[in-house]
């Protein structure tokens, strides 16, 4: 193996830092003391779904088409996939230079496309995904034994955090014992594996500093292993993102919205994606009967008024699916809701963005930012298209001057998507881009009080990077290192141009060929992902309020 990447989820140097002094994580260690290493900041929006691509093509999501976890058309909504990265991975320049790589568990890449090689998809693929070559699952599970992408779901509430935990160092043992099959099987001049659990371990078990130093232990040990089996030149490690504490508010955008006249809003409806909406599609799921209906009046016209009450309450204060679940624990009725009410019908009390109706919204908190419901480009649009200049533009002067009850900017930036994102499919993104001050702040979809108390634990704009190996001049400074320069950086170290289109250019502790240009990439049709458990594991994360 000439190449090898490993991506952490979420890895920053504050969080590998106390790791490394502790001496948990020896061979992490010894290859950022070996290498360059440096902070790596990520793209906006920070958020897996969107910056995992960037990292492997190189590209920001204006020229690779991937904004965020949800692809909207009009006002409908569906996960993305490999379908909507409309632009050439590592792998796949590897492929037409004539290598051959492996690749495993990187987020958006089901369904897998043609290359030299083997992939299994990472997050937002299916529970048992389709891989590459066809069939390889099956050799994989007969070599390494049963493979999942998720950790077991939480379907029976009395399952300790303790055995959900074990799926978490489970799952990433799984991902080192796949890879050096399959680097084995394949003999690859490239690899890249991916571990997931260095993020949802903060976003599941904040503040839970054992948890983490346990999953970064199961890393380091894969890692260990995967170095002797496939002996590489170079390694690099880099990472989506940084990870850190939240200290500020979330901010309820729609809510603000409303109160400056942009949003409408209106009761039982639920047209920003939510939790609500897949909820109801799993009971159905489970009855089969497809009546949510008739499962509402299983708990009779009593509990689902008492149930209503407690749901009214909570929605003005913008009740989510992990706070609203404890919420429902504490007052008894948890479990009753999950087994026979639809939590539409409990939630009917509460308020939604109506989409069609509203001048701009916010339509998922991880894009970071407002679309306008433009007449001719949205179903219904609201803002004319000669007004959408003096709309925009009154519209960010009021997002600039939004403060928290400290008297705080809520944002520390406020800007045209084009300041932002440049490619053909750069029009596909929010119109005006908002980014947190500090990213202490965390945003929301959902209306009712303005300001709430954030996810103690989020994602924050710095990652890490750290390159080593044969060829590498571990002293050079990698200062201003950025998620888009990760990709141009492998291709040099496997001898590969990088793409003139990418955004990154190579990181000045390696050397390799000049940049060129490539044919036009093909990018296909887009296949919809039509997938309600994958949905459900978002909602579980908070992804989907």
């Amino acid at each position: 193996m000439r190449t090898l990447l490993v991506g952490l989820d979420a890895a920053c140097l504050p969080v590998l830092r106390p790791l490394f002094d502790d001496g948990d994580l020896p061979t992490l260690r010894s290859l950022f003391e070996a290498g360059a290493t440096a902070p790596l900041e990520s793209q906006i929006p920070p958020w897996t779904a969107s910056a995992w691509p960037s990292l492997y093509t190189g590209k920001n999501p204006g020229k690779h088409g991937v904004f965020d976890f949800l692809s909207f058309d009009g006002y409908e909504w569906d996960i993305v996939n490999s379908t909507d990265v409309k632009a050439r991975t590592m792998w796949e320049y590897a492929d037409e230079a004539g290598m051959t790589s492996v690749v495993v568990n990187a987020p958006v890449t089901a369904p897998p496309r043609e290359f030299d090689g083997a992939l299994v998809p990472g997050y937002l693929a299916a529970e048992s995904p389709r891989c590459h070559p066809e069939g390889l699952l099956d050799e994989i599970e007969e070599a390494v034994g049963p493979y999942r992408v998720y950790a077991e779901r939480e379907t029976d509430e009395r399952r300790s955090d303790e055995a959900k935990f074990r799926d978490y160092v489970e799952l990433t043992h799984l991902r080192g014992g796949a890879f050096r099959y399959l680097a084995d099987r394949f003999d690859p001049e490239f690899g890249f594996v991916q571990f997931q659990k260095t993020d949802a371990v903060f976003h599941d078990f904040p503040g839970d500093e054992a948890k983490v130093r346990d999953i970064y232990r199961a890393v380091d040990e894969e890692l260990t292993d995967i170095l002797e089996v496939c002996d590489p030149d170079v390694v690099v490690v880099a990472s989506d993102h940084g990870m850190g504490e939240y200290d500020g508010y979330e901010f309820r955008v729609n809510q603000f919205l409303k109160e400056q006249g942009r949003v409408v809003t209106a009761r039982g409806g639920q047209d920003v994606p939510s939790w609500f909406q897949i909820k109801d599609d799993e009971l159905t799921d489970e009855s089969g009967s497809g009546d949510t209906g008739e499962r509402g009046r299983d708990g009779g016209d009593s509990g689902t008024r008492l149930l209503s009450t407690v749901a009214a309450a909570a929605a003005r204060a913008g009740l989510t699916y992990q706070r609203g679940k404890a919420i429902l624990d504490r007052v008894g009725l948890a479990e009753f809701v999950g087994r026979h009410v639809p939590v539409s019908v409990v939630f009917a009390a509460s308020e939604s963005v109506d989409f069609a109706a509203s001048e701009a919204y916010l339509r998922s908190p991880s894009e970071l930012g407002i679309r306008l419901n433009v007449v001719g480009r949205e179903p219904e649009g609201a803002v004319p298209e000669n007004e959408y200049d003096a709309v925009r533009d009154a519209l960010m002067d009021e997002l600039r001057a939004a403060e928290t009850p400290d008297g705080e900017p809520v944002f520390e930036r406020v800007a045209p998507r084009e300041e932002v994102f440049e490619g053909p499919y750069a029009e596909e993104a929010v119109d005006i881009v908002t980014v947190p001050t500090e990213f202490e702040h965390s945003l929301s979809a959902l209306v009712g009080e303005q300001f709430s108390d954030p996810e103690p634990w989020n994602h924050k704009l710095d990652g890490v990077v750290s390159v080593s190996g044969a060829g590498v001049d571990a002293d050079a400074d990698l200062s201003g290192a950025h998620l888009f320069d990760v990709a141009p950086t492998v291709l040099a170290t496997l001898g590969i141009a990088p793409d003139v289109e990418m955004d990154g250019s190579v990181l000045g502790c390696v050397s390799g060929p000049d940049p060129e240009t490539y044919p036009e990439f093909d990018v296909g049709g887009r296949a919809r992902t039509d997938d309600d458990e994958v949905a459900s594991r978002l909602a579980d994360l908070g992804y989907l309020e």
